[in-house]
């Protein structure tokens, strides 16, 4: 009896090692929530503070299911590992599903997008075939920068471009915008509305590059969690708070199209 309890202990810490887990809600009943800090309006930081509609999603789902939140900014180029090794339970901070569609448990879509393009007023920019002979930042391992590169399903047009700039976060995107070391960035349309806002010298161009769907990303086999994570976000939908948490981010709009 002694070496079976220890034979299952052994087993349980090979399956945490691993990434699997014993519970799948996470240690201790703790749901740490992995996110990039610098992809307004869903996940950032201001004034020192985690703010977003990803993060007061998360903290809602949550406070409902009587969990500890923990909210980990993390590295985007590191969130397979981060996951896998188990120190996240999910990716939640407009994670686009399109072509991750088998990496991943994911939840049900609950918002779409489009990425578009911004550029500076006077750069003579006003559609997607201006961009010929340009130079365009993108954020790395983002969704528009795999559309734009050989293979992608916009290949034609990042073929068009001088050069396809690869940016670490947008925040660096955007400054090398302003500062006409690129001549328009390539990025999410949430995003791109924020960094515009207040600025007349931005503009966005009509003419979206490609449209995507929203999830939350969970380790591979953690389907309890994530199904934990979907009926509650459900709730919030059927009864108005998912609605008021995206009002207060998209000035009263709801972008939430999850059904309960």
């Amino acid at each position: 009896m002694m070496l079976k309890h220890i034979f299952a202990l052994l087993f349980c810490g090979l399956l945490l090692l691993t990434g699997s887990g014993c519970s799948e809600s996470g240690p201790d009943n703790k749901f740490t929530v992995g996110f990039d800090a610098d992809f307004p309006p869903y996940g950032y930081v201001e004034n020192g503070e985690y703010k977003g509609l990803d993060l007061d999603l998360a903290r809602e789902v949550a406070r409902r299911n009587g969990w500890e939140i923990e909210l980990k900014p993390i590295n985007w180029d590191a969130k397979d590992m981060e996951l896998n090794s188990g120190s996240i339970d999910c990716i939640w901070n407009g994670f686009t599903m399109n072509g991750r569609e088998d990496a991943y448990e994911w939840s049900e879509p609950y918002a779409y997008n489009r990425q578009v393009v911004m550029t500076k007023k006077d750069s003579g920019i006003n559609s997607l075939s201006d961009l010929a002979g340009k130079i365009v930042a993108v954020q790395t391992d983002t969704p528009v920068q795999k559309a734009l590169i050989a293979g992608g399903s916009r290949e034609d047009l990042g073929r068009s471009f001088k050069q396809l700039v690869v940016s670490p976060n947008y925040n660096n995107a955007v400054m090398e915008l302003e500062a006409g070391s690129v001549d328009a960035v390539a990025m999410d349309i949430g995003v791109a509305e924020l960094k515009q806002r207040g600025r007349e010298d931005f503009i966005i161009l009509s003419e979206p590059v490609i449209f995507e769907e929203y999830g939350i990303g969970f380790r591979k086999g953690n389907v309890a969690l994530r199904d934990t994570v979907q009926k509650t976000l459900k709730e919030m939908v059927a009864d108005g708070t998912a609605a008021a948490i995206s009002g207060k981010y998209f000035n009263g709009e709801n972008v939430i199209t999850l059904q309960p």
